[in-house]
């Protein structure tokens, strides 16, 4: 179990000003205030400009302030130039020119000062300036004042250390992403050798929380720290230690005493569609052209030659499929077809399936397949539905088991008909559920189906996909010529453990987002699992909680694993671990993991589109990308923004061209479904991990794959 940051999330509370008012914590913002981030002024702006007659009449009525002051100084007569009618009887007229005192100075520089002499003796002194504003600067912007240097100061000083800007408001400002995202890597926890350990699991009756075994703890525990009032919780653990939080870590046999199956070998099975449309040819080579059909013919050859060499023990069958079913036999067993009113039974198909025996290993059926699949022949219609039923049938008794169905075409019979979606609503309807139902029957009995279908051509993936989706399986579309390649990485894909259940419990103060059941508790059904599973999940904290967990301090989080081996044996494995809880942002972006983040705004985008629900996408990722950008500024690096724009890459078709991957609206309806290409880009992305992620660029420019059998394909460590 990783997390995207080392500490778990919880934004800052609100102020008091605001946690007064109703509904506090959801406050709307009026448009007609100033922006959050707007700054108030330190200083009171300059006051208003006054009349001119006013300040003319201020400026003639003399201050008393200024005549005292002017009685107790004795200031020596002026002797500037007077007009005549402002001369002093007791002074001779000035002679012409300008007048110099006893000191030899001109009273101009002297004084310096323009203020009108008066007539009297005592003239009075000019009126003071205004006061300075506050805004307005003692020295200019443009005068520079160079600090006074001595001759002996030769030596150019070194340039002062540049330290980097403190951080800022946006900084220190709540996250707008959700970094409190958590990967479960099924297939390295599922694949470990880890050992198992003794007695049952104690588990609290109330939120299913399993607790320490090694304690004294009965069998069940009636409540614990995950199911306790937030408020309670820290005393709750507190006083009762590692019991009340839960196990650190086990790996419990649920079901010890029960008789183990001996794991029997999974079985392939190959579905394969040779409806008239699998006739069109295609140019290879100048005067050379080949039919569909034949292209996965030679795919099909080259997969079970490879196999046989590398895997001679594991079994394969196949199924083709037109007008009607024919699963293909070996040896002494003959094929039987399936046609007309037995197409339209769905219990029928089911029976006949079962009868059906499982072939041998392919060392002993190597020769009849070749020759079967040689004689394939392309004519008829496209019974895609019945098919599919009678291979995720057979393939049922071996959990493990993979159906690979290839096909160029739209099913349109009347099982799982999907040709009449302008047309009959209700048999689309009815198509719908049929393979949901498949996918969910080909999930409880261990069965990964995937579809592979040819490119340019109409299939309907997105309601044929969820056979594949629910099953992890892989929707996938290529040319004819790279048929070849897309099996060998559908059979690559192994399955390690079957009717897997991940579950998250959290303390109350925090909830699971994006889950049906959005409580502090999350089970989701993952199903079969391969080496390459990785599923994520958000959470934050809860509303609804009048007390979230305070910053500082610390919540525990559990992780229960629930799957069934190969052989049968019933396991499951806990993690419990503490995590310390904060507000402060910085903290969180400076140590949050950017492929963590990619991965699950990838799965969570694609799952609501897959649903129809593209404006929520694209909202979830859009919030996702400001937490992204926010931690590439904040950190500045080179590796993450290289990740960065490789996720940008995978995400670009939610934001920009989600158009292109959308059906026009049906006739019948007004929803939007998706194109093929629509449904592998968001069936890819909903299963998708790190490594598919990073790797995916150089797929876009390397069509070709490097694939290679595991030798231990059929087989998982436990």
């Amino acid at each position: 179990m990783e997390f995207a940051s080392d500490f778990v999330y919880v934004p800052p509370l609100p102020s008091p000003k605001d946690s007064q008012r109703p509904n506090g914590n959801i406050i709307k913002r009026s448009a007609l205030l100033p922006p959050i981030n707007w700054v108030r002024p330190q200083s009171p702006p300059p006051p208003p400009p006054v009349n001119a007659a006013e300040v003319k009449v201020a400026e003639l009525l003399p201050s008393p302030n200024r005549i005292t002051e002017q009685k107790k100084t004795t200031a020596p007569p002026k002797t500037a130039l007077l007009p005549p009618h402002l001369r002093s009887p007791s002074t001779s007229p000035p002679p012409s020119g300008i007048f110099y005192d006893n000191a030899g100075s001109s009273s101009w520089e002297a004084e310096n000062t323009h203020s009108t002499p008066e007539a009297n003796a005592t003239t009075s002194l000019p009126p003071p300036l205004p006061p300075r504003p506050s805004f307005m600067r003692y020295i200019p912007e443009y005068v520079l004042v160079l600090p006074a240097s001595t001759a002996s100061e030769k030596e150019i000083q070194p340039p002062p250390l540049v330290t980097p800007p403190p951080a800022s408001a946006d900084d220190k400002g709540p996250l707008l992403g959700n970094p409190n995202v958590v990967l479960v890597s099924l297939g390295k926890f599922l694949s470990e050798e880890v050992q198992h350990t003794p007695g049952k699991p104690a588990s609290c009756c109330q939120c299913g929380a399993v607790l320490d075994s090694r304690s004294d703890t009965p069998a069940e525990v009636n409540g614990c720290y995950f199911c306790q009032a937030s408020e309670l919780s820290s005393a709750f653990r507190s006083q009762q230690g590692i019991a009340a939080t839960g196990l650190p870590h086990g790996l419990f046999v649920l079901i010890p005493d029960s008789k183990l199956q001996s794991a029997s070998q999974p079985l392939l099975i190959f579905c394969i569609d040779i409806s008239a449309s699998m006739s069109i040819t295609s140019q290879v080579l100048p005067g050379e052209h080949r039919s569909r059909l034949e292209f996965v013919q030679e795919a099909v050859l080259l997969c079970v030659q490879k196999l046989c060499e590398e895997q001679p023990q594991t079994p394969v069958g196949l199924i083709s499929f037109n007008y009607q079913v024919e699963v293909h036999g070996y040896g002494d067993f003959r094929s039987r077809i399936l046609s007309g009113e037995e197409l339209v039974d769905h219990n029928y198909l089911k029976v006949a399936a079962a009868a059906f025996p499982t072939p041998p290993p392919l060392s002993q059926t190597q020769d009849f397949l070749q020759k079967q699949v040689t004689a394939l022949a392309a004519v008829g219609t496209t019974a895609l539905g019945p098919a599919a039923l009678l291979a995720v049938t057979m393939a049922s008794r071996h959990p493990g088991s993979k159906v690979i169905i290839c096909t160029d075409g739209k099913a349109n019979t009347m099982l799982g008909n999907l040709e009449v979606e302008d047309n009959d609503a209700r048999t689309l309807l009815s198509s719908t559920i049929f393979y949901q139902d498949l996918g969910e029957f080909a999930a409880n009995q261990g069965v990964t189906v995937s579809v592979l279908s040819i490119e340019g051509t109409d299939c309907r993936l997105d309601e044929l996909g969820r056979l594949a989706d629910r099953t992890g399986g892989k929707v996938l579309t290529a040319s004819p010529n790279m048929l070849h390649s897309q099996f060998e990485q559908i059979i690559e894909n192994c399955t390690i453990a079957t009717h897997c259940t991940v579950t998250l419990l959290l303390p109350k103060s925090l909830r699971v987002k994006g889950e049906k059941e959005a409580g502090h508790k999350a089970a989701r059904k993952v199903g079969n699992v391969h080496l390459d599973t990785e599923i994520t999940f958000q959470f934050v904290a809860n509303e609804e909680d009048a007390s979230a967990p305070p910053s500082g301090g610390r919540v525990s989080i559990q992780l229960q694993l629930r799957y069934i081996r190969r052989d049968g044996q019933s396991m499951l494995r806990v993690f419990t671990v503490d995590r310390n809880v904060t507000n402060d942002s910085m903290a969180v972006l400076s140590s949050l993991s950017l492929p963590i983040i990619h991965l699950n705004s990838s799965q969570a985008s694609a799952a609501l589109a897959v649903r129809g629900r593209f404006l929520d996408a694209r909202r979830e990722s859009e919030l996702q990308m400001k937490l992204i950008e926010r931690a590439i500024k904040h950190n500045r690096s080179s590796e993450d923004r290289e990740t960065y724009q490789e996720w940008v890459n995978t995400m670009e078709p939610l934001y920009n061209n989600i158009h292109n991957f959308t059906r026009a609206r049906s006739v019948i309806s007004d929803s939007q479904s998706l194109t093929d290409a629509g449904a592998v880009l968001l069936y890819t992305m909903k299963h998708s991990n790190r490594k598919t992620i990073m790797i995916k660029n150089k797929q876009d420019l390397e069509p070709t794959y490097n694939i290679h059998f595991s030798p231990n394909w059929q087989k998982s460590k436990y």
